[in-house]
């Protein structure tokens, strides 16, 4: 590994775990705050979606615009947004302006994360994809874990407005940084910058892009199962909150820690569709699990599943977008990529409550699972008989 491509990507990690932590201070904050401002529960769960909404739908449009305007240039004005936004939250009294906020929040974060992602490629070496997105995605989770955990300690410490300013000033630093270290982007000539209706269908003719892109839709769909329903579910089986907590840390443990050996072996090995696969079906096998779950035990069981299967799979499927998708067009393949994230989150959420309302829950995740195990099968057919471009032999 290059000392300049090593600089880089611990630059590129620290700057991405500052941002994603200082912006989801917030998370449990603005539930807490929108509730001391008299706002109803359903209306708290509209404006988590508006961020959902936003985010998928500015990604690939964003990630496009970065190809074209230069991928530092892009992901320093998301940032900007994201701190804005922060400050601004201590501003809002209602929901209309929560929902406003949320709505930028989202665009902020379309801006800066797939810009990002097409980034780190940009510096790696074909031999290390893998294990540059081992070590990006355990920053990026790492600060989306400690972000939630320091909100909550800043609220109960200082209250619901000196943390958004925490956030905002955090993110103003990053940002500074940011501006100062990363180096600039090469300009593009004319000819090179693509047009969005030619680069869609060129994109959509890609059949290991369009794969990755369709089986992240489906994992990020029984995410967002596990995220919004394994407390109530849990809660039903008895599980005192206590051991609900420790559920989605031992998944969050277990996904963070696990990409950096999985990136590597990612590296290691000819075809990583085949770990993008066995990744997803340890995942489906986690989501069975829960819905078959009745005690502590096997919730814990299945969360460190879940983590190890989403490490071994999305580390690999960050690699296979890089891989799949031409350096120009990075941007716009890894907006897809997180277009897929964040609607697979926001249907899931959307959809499956009623879902289970309907069918209990155990069959909801039964449900999931069975979704996943389709949208597998799906990515194997693309994958099947296509070539990506070889990567050197690993060193």
């Amino acid at each position: 590994m290059g000392e300049s491509h090593t600089r880089l990507l611990i630059l590129l990690c620290s700057l991405t775990f500052g941002c994603y932590f200082a912006a989801f201070i917030r998370l449990p904050v603005v539930p807490l705050y929108a509730k001391s401002l008299g706002i109803a529960t359903g209306r708290i769960g509209i404006i988590n979606s508006a961020f959902f909404l936003m985010a998928a739908a500015l990604s690939l449009p964003a990630g496009l615009l970065s190809d074209r305007w230069g991928r530092k240039r892009l992901a320093g004005a998301g940032m900007l947004l994201l701190a804005a936004t922060a400050f601004s939250l201590s501003f809002c009294r209602t929901f209309p302006a929560l929902t406003l906020a949320y709505l930028v929040f989202g665009a902020g974060m379309a801006a800066f994360g797939p810009t990002m992602m097409a980034f780190v490629a940009h510096i790696s070496p074909a031999t290390h994809l893998g294990r540059s997105y081992g070590w990006y995605t355990t920053a990026i989770f790492c600060g989306m874990s400690l972000g939630p955990a320091a909100g909550g300690f800043l609220a109960g410490e200082l209250g619901y407005i000196p943390a958004f300013w925490v956030a905002g000033g955090v993110l103003l630093l990053n940002l500074s940084i940011f501006q100062w270290r990363l180096p600039a982007d090469e300009p593009r000539s004319g000819e090179d910058k693509p047009d969005l209706l030619p680069t869609l269908k060129s994109l959509l003719r890609n059949r290991p892009l369009v794969g990755c892109w369709t089986v992240t839709l489906g994992a990020c769909f029984g995410l967002g199962m596990f995220i919004s329903f394994i407390p109530l579910h849990a809660r039903e089986q008895g599980l005192a909150v206590e051991r609900i907590g420790l559920i989605f840390f031992v998944q969050g443990l277990c996904n963070a820690l696990s990409r950096i050996p999985f990136g590597h072996l990612s590296d290691r090995v000819a075809d990583r569709g085949r770990l993008v696969i066995a990744g997803l079906l340890a995942f489906a096998f986690s989501m069975a699990g829960f819905g078959a779950s009745r005690t502590a035990i096997h919730f814990i069981f299945f969360a460190l599943v879940l983590g190890g299967g989403m490490g071994l799979a999305f580390t690999s499927i960050g690699a296979l977008v890089a891989q799949s998708a031409a350096p120009k067009l990075r941007g716009v393949a890894m907006g897809g990529y997180n277009t897929c994230i964040y609607s697979g989150m926001m249907i899931s959420s959307a959809v499956m409550g009623q879902v289970c309302e309907a069918i209990g829950f155990r069959n909801g995740f039964f449900l999931t699972a069975g979704v996943n195990l389709l949208l597998i099968g799906v990515f194997f057919l693309f994958m099947k008989r296509t070539t990506l471009p070889k990567s050197p032999p690993w060193p």
